[in-house]
């Protein structure tokens, strides 16, 4: 007979665990990696600070350079001499100044330059962050000199574009060429590297040369605020005058000769007045914007 099974399995034999155990190969121990800290402290009302700080000092500079700007760009095409359009410009705003101040141009420079300084303030308030440095840190690299630059020149373009067709030579509005824009752009970038990279570096040779006695009431730091950025202009402003040439006279049948002729003609009253202008825009506003920087993010630290 078949012998039935009952359905249950037989008990499994017992193994002996012990002589299954594989030995797994240690890994060398790995350094421990310390967790990356930012300086997060009072991030929302330092970024203000950027902000506050950026558009007083463009406020406070943007009446004498929407002046300057007007008459060299009347100058340039024609329509008064830079000294007419000077006194004419600075009478009406010791008699009306709410004309000025809310006036299309005033609002262009406001613009120019508080989103100039506001881009640079808010560059190093994310190095100090990210970095984990002091709120108070200031850049002075490669990229501090992009990011400005690239806002500048942005605004700057809009800014002069608009100004040529306000006081260029009159008729209907034409489109600025490529030139134009190309030594706009050009002439920015210098002025820029002069005014935000070149005083970080230059002021502390400034600074070691001077006397004690005269350190006590001026940095190296703010002479080179004020020397760097009017220097550079006498470099630039020919391709100011060259590109605002290219807008009023046209592209065709000048030639470069000509052209030149009145490039030099109005080089050297027109980089003085570039140099009035700018000691404000980058001077005067650079180290006012610094200064209440500082101030006001001293007190969140």
């Amino acid at each position: 007979m078949t012998q039935q099974t009952s359905g249950l399995e037989p008990p499994a034999p017992k193994i002996d665990s012990s002589s299954q155990i594989m030995t797994r190969p240690q890994k060398p121990s790995e350094p421990l990696q310390e967790a990356k800290t930012w300086n997060t402290k009072n991030l929302g009302l330092r970024l203000a600070s950027d902000f506050i700080s950026g558009f007083t000092a463009a406020t406070m500079v943007a009446p004498l350079i929407t002046i300057i700007d007007k008459g060299i760009m009347q100058n340039a095409s024609g329509q008064a001499t830079l000294k007419n359009s000077l006194k004419e410009s600075l009478a009406a705003f010791l008699l009306r100044p709410h004309h000025l101040v809310f006036s299309k141009p005033f609002g262009l420079i406001c613009m120019l330059y508080g989103g100039t300084y506001l881009t640079a303030n808010t560059l190093d308030t994310i190095t100090s962050t990210v970095q984990d440095r002091p709120a108070t840190y200031v850049t002075s690299d490669t990229l501090k000199f992009a990011a400005s630059s690239t806002a500048n020149i942005g605004l700057c373009l809009f800014k002069d574009q608009t100004f040529a067709r306000l006081f260029g030579p009159g008729g209907p509005p034409r489109p600025v060429p490529l030139p134009s824009y190309a030594l706009f752009t050009l002439r920015d970038c210098l002025t820029i590297f002069a005014s935000f990279n070149v005083p970080p570096l230059l002021g502390p040779v400034i600074s070691r040369n001077m006397s004690q006695e005269l350190q006590k009431s001026l940095s190296g730091q703010t002479i080179a605020q004020f020397l760097a950025p009017a220097s550079v202009q006498i470099i630039s402003t020919p391709m100011h005058l060259l590109g605002l040439d290219l807008y009023n006279r046209g592209q065709k049948g000048i030639s470069w000769g000509d052209r030149w002729t009145i490039v030099k003609k109005n080089w050297a009253i027109s980089a003085v007045a570039r140099m009035c202008r700018i000691v404000p825009a980058f001077g005067v506003g650079g180290v006012v914007n610094a200064k209440v920087r500082k101030g006001l993010i001293s007190r969140l630290e």
